[in-house]
């Protein structure tokens, strides 16, 4: 038994909200607690678990996750398991390190070897992709995603639907499997269009067709189409998808290990998945620590399908990308398709500590972007 001796997050860019663990033996673990766009609540939030968890053993990964979780009358909720996401992954990267092994190890180890990735084309108003998906199929890549449309109106113009067609066909006679993000910025009359316009291009599946907070209408639109239906970024807990599981809508289940309350619930939620007989792909347009972390859980659920890798994401605009913060940026390298499960102690990375310091002064909080419609009026990002 070690007890937590310090704990302390540091906001680098792009974006990236990392925390560190030091045990009173001086072990620590990295985690990440990212929250893109609501940096500052999940800083507060921390604040006071810190001030809780001090002196907590730090081998006891799951009684801190239920006396997060459960010991306040209000729980769930985005910012609540962002934060404790960062801790969790922190912990596990702490015990697996002091036992020298890989976190997967831990889970009851690895079901394979390599896991098939994808990276994103194009950005939040796509426009040419065909280079984009060039680029990266030279980078060894088999698989890209990007968002299928720029803002819409609930009823747009039918131009705005056949542009996106014409996307995915371009990068489909490139010979790459694509992934077409919704983004939850499509309403029903639209959603419904465009997935018959796309179908024909047989897409890797279709990415938040609706938002989440529309199950009905989900259930609906995968009721009319035969692309896979995916999400669950904007689901935050195992209570959150049951939902999706019991009304059969959801084909590929993709929980961010940075919402979702950390490693610790993203394998149960793989394991709840695998009984409705659908596809794990974690969503991770963050950092390296929660890429590392997710690529931990993926190595040992049999329902895993594909990862996102954020290399090179349109966010990353400050110069900064996964492999700034880590001394074997190697472990991202990409080979016809796949990465190698990082072997590594722990999270399989290493921290590069002093740059992450020096990145971190004065770093900003990341701002959503938004968007604005011909009339005035606020459209989904």
């Amino acid at each position: 038994m070690a007890p937590i001796k310090s704990m302390e997050y540091i906001r680098v860019p792009p974006r990236w909200l990392f925390v560190k663990i030091t045990d009173e033996d001086g072990n620590v673990g990295w985690g990440e607690a990212t929250l893109e766009g609501h940096t500052q609540a999940v800083e507060g939030c921390l604040d006071a678990w810190f001030e809780k968890f001090i002196g907590y053993d730090a081998d006891s990964i799951e009684h801190i996750w239920q006396m997060a979780y459960r010991g306040g009358f209000y729980r769930g909720g985005v910012v609540l398991m962002s934060a404790l996401s960062g801790i969790d992954i922190a912990l596990w990267d702490l015990k697996a390190r002091k036992l020298n092994v890989p976190i997967y190890q831990l889970l009851g180890g690895k079901v394979r070897d390599t896991l098939r990735v994808y990276a994103w084309i194009g950005g939040d108003s796509p426009t040419e992709v065909t280079a984009g998906a060039q680029a990266r199929k030279d980078q060894g890549f088999d698989a890209v995603k990007m968002n299928a449309t720029g803002h819409l109106g609930w009823l747009d113009s039918a131009s705005a639907l056949q542009d996106a067609a014409d996307r995915v066909k371009a990068v489909r006679d490139l010979g790459m499997d694509v992934a077409i993000d919704f983004h939850g910025r499509v309403h029903k009359p639209m959603a419904k269009q465009l997935a018959a316009l796309v179908e024909p291009h047989r897409p890797l599946f279709l990415e938040e067709p609706l938002l989440s907070e529309n199950i009905e209408g989900i259930r609906q639109l995968a009721g009319l189409t035969t692309c896979p239906i995916a999400l669950g970024e904007r689901v935050f807990n195992r209570w959150g998808f049951r939902p999706f599981f019991e009304a059969g809508c959801v084909d590929v289940v993709q929980p961010d290990i940075c919402h979702v309350g950390g490693i610790s619930e993203i394998r149960r939620i793989a394991a709840m998945a695998e009984t409705y007989d659908v596809a794990l792909a974690p969503h991770c347009p963050m950092g390296p620590i929660a890429l590392a972390a997710s690529m931990q859980v993926d190595a040992t659920s049999p329902n895993f399908a594909i990862q996102e890798m954020s290399l090179g994401i349109h966010y990353n605009v400050t110069g900064q990308d996964i492999g700034t913060y880590i001394q074997n940026p190697d472990v991202w390298t990409v080979n016809k398709g796949y990465v190698n499960v990082p072997s590594g102690p722990g999270l399989g990375i290493e921290i590069n500590e002093d740059l992450v310091r020096e990145l971190s002064k004065d770093a900003k909080a990341w701002v959503s972007p938004v968007f604005i419609g011909p009339g005035g009026e606020l459209r989904e990002w």
